[in-house]
This record gives C-alpha cells, sequence and structure tokens, in this order.
C-alpha cells in the first residue's frame, strides 16, 4: 500500500485513477476506525470522480514509530522501568513519593495539554494539507464521518482555495452538555487504555460490533474490522483526539468554523444514530448560509445508525453525487 510522510509519521492511502470530472473527493475517517470504512462508498463513486482515502495518523495503518517502552501498556512500562532501576533508586523515589505527587499532578496536565495539541482537530487539518500538498491535489471535496467531519470543516477553514466544499457524515454537535461531555470522556478515556493487543483474537468478539452504535446489523466481515482498528489504534493519538475534540472550547468553536466557511457545506445524519443524533447534526448546520433554505443541506436517512456509509452505502452515494452534481451546474 502506498505511503507518504507526514510530520515523521508514514500515511498509508489509496487512490483511484482521474476521471473526466475534475473532481476529486477525499474521505476522512472518524475516531477508532480506519480509510477501509469508505470503500463501499468509494466502489459506487469512482467511475465518476477520482478518489483518496487514507489512515489518520495513529490510526488504522498510519501508525507512528515508537520505542518498545513507549509502545508497552502504562503497566509494563513501569514493570520495565522496575527492572533497570537499582535498589537505591527505588528506595529514594518512595521516600519522595510524598513530596512530588504536587508536581507530578503539574507535570500530568502539562502532558494533557501537549497530548491535546499534538493530536487536535487543526493538527490534523494541517496532516491533510501536506497530503494534497504531496499528491499534487489542487483542489477536492472533503467527505469526512464523525471525528473525520470536525478534521474536514477545518480542513475547509484553512484552506478556502483548495476545497471546494465538505460532505459530513453522522458529524454535528457544537453543544457542550457539561456532565455528559463528562461521562463520555471518562469513558473514552477507559475504553482507549484498556485494549490489550490479544483482545481481536478472542473467538466471536466480533459479533458485539455488528449491532454497536448502528441502525441495523451490519456484515460480521465489518464487525471484524472495527475490531481491528479498534485495538490498533494508537494510544496517544486515541487519547489525544478525544480530550481535544470534546472540550468546551472546541466544542463552541466548531460553529464558529463553519458560519464562516464560504464553500457549500451539507451534512447526512441517521434518524437512529445514538452516537451523533440528528438534533445534533442538524444545529451544527444551521450555522451554514445553505441551512436557511429550510434546511436544504442536511439529508436524513432513515433506519440508519452511526456508520452511514457501511449501513446505507447506496444511499450516502446518491446524496454526494446530488451534491457534487449541483456543484458542477453552477461551474
Amino acid at each position: 500500500m502506498p505511503t507518504i510522510t507526514v510530520l515523521g509519521v508514514p500515511h498509508v492511502y489509496e487512490q483511484t485513477a482521474p476521471t473526466p470530472s475534475k473532481e476529486v473527493l477525499i474521505f476522512v475517517h472518524g475516531w477508532l476506525l480506519s480509510r477501509n470504512y469508505w470503500q463501499p462508498l468509494i466502489e459506487r463513486l469512482a467511475p465518476h470522480y477520482q478518489c483518496l482515502s487514507y489512515d489518520l495518523r495513529g490510526f488504522g495503518e498510519s501508525q507512528p514509530c515508537r520505542s518498545p517502552v513507549a509502545l508497552a501498556h502504562p503497566t509494563e512500562r513501569e514493570g520495565a522501568a522496575t527492572a533497570i532501576e537499582s535498589s537505591t533508586a527505588r528506595a529514594v523515589r518512595r521516600s519522595e513519593g510524598l513530596a512530588l505527587q504536587s508536581s507530578n499532578r503539574v507535570g500530568m496536565a502539562k502532558s494533557t495539554r501537549s497530548l491535546m495539541s499534538q493530536y487536535s482537530l487543526l493538527s490534523y487539518a494541517k496532516d491533510l494539507e501536506i497530503l494534497l500538498r504531496e499528491l499534487n491535489i489542487s483542489q477536492a471535496w472533503l467527505v469526512g464521518h464523525s471525528l473525520g467531519g470536525y478534521v474536514a470543516l477545518w480542513a475547509a477553514d484553512q484552506l478556502p482555495e483548495q476545497v471546494r466544499g465538505v460532505i459530513c457524515l453522522n458529524s454535528g454537535g457544537g453543544i457542550y452538555l457539561k456532565e455528559s461531555f463528562e461521562r463520555f470522556r471518562a469513558a473514552g478515556q477507559q475504553i482507549v487504555k484498556l485494549r490489550p493487543r490479544w483482545l481481536s483474537q478472542v473467538p466471536c468478539l466480533e459479533l458485539l460490533f455488528t449491532r454497536a452504535s448502528v441502525g441495523r446489523t451490519i456484515a460480521r466481515s465489518w464487525a471484524r474490522q472495527r475490531l481491528v482498528d479498534f485495538v490498533a489504534a494508537d494510544r496517544e493519538a486515541a487519547l489525544g483526539t478525544l480530550l481535544d475534540s470534546t472540550t468546551e472550547y472546541e466544542v463552541h468553536r466548531l460553529p464558529q468554523v463553519v458560519a464562516r466557511l464560504h464553500q457549500p457545506v451539507y451534512f447526512i445524519a441517521g434518524s437512529k444514530d445514538s452516537v451523533m443524533e440528528p438534533k445534533y447534526v442538524r444545529h451544527l448546520a444551521s450555522f451554514h448560509p445553505l441551512f436557511r433554505d429550510s434546511g436544504a443541506n442536511v439529508f436524513e436517512i432513515p433506519e440508519c445508525g452511526h456508520l452511514s456509509m457501511v449501513e446505507y452505502p447506496e444511499t450516502v452515494a446518491e446524496q454526494i453525487e446530488m451534491v457534487i452534481g449541483r456543484s458542477e451546474a453552477r461551474g
């Protein structure tokens, strides 16, 4: 699979052949997922438009290079450190433990801020800018799913001359509900931390993913892919994107980004999406001028959950073709 190194991280991507259409579609996946989920859509759209899908930094096959100790679970790193420490050093650490607790908390806060900055939505938008430059793509439409929708919106904001428009799938928000977000962040952090590599080898575990967050049961092969990507995601990337994208500051910035975009922006929601309910999709969409025309920039797919591109690829492809067709007709 071809790769391009962006900021020291090999980014895996797939690109279809050019077509007579001048439009290029770039697909940006969501949290704990990968480029693979775009294949049903790309199979339908590739005859008409050149398509590019890639794995975000730290997800899928775009993995940063880390030392074995750095990659290990915290308890494994502690064990490795213990093995190389002298008994004297351990004794000193125990005696100074109480005095260091306060400074450790400060250090953890700084570490968290650094992590959030390194894996912010804006940083991923800048990754995409480098990818476009390396692949000599001068203009494109961005199609983003969930977290990938936020990355696409930020990229459109940063690259107004290159991004012709954005289509967000199962992506909305702009409303900060403190207790809900705190619960989500806490649960998400536990999920990220408790993912042993052997989890993907547990027989039949993928069956849990056939119904999780979807409106109708998906094929077992897709459930298997979800399990593989769930385990493979880099711990720092998964934590960083979770913590950054769910802060009150970032949640309230998204509507501001949408409001200042001059490019067309469309949203596709699933009526049974429990992760991003349609009302939140409409809320974010309402900040774009196109929404003023009776909410014309929002499409809702009946009986659809959070993985619209896998659950209803035909419907999503039709909506994308309709949106691109409108753009081409306007010239």
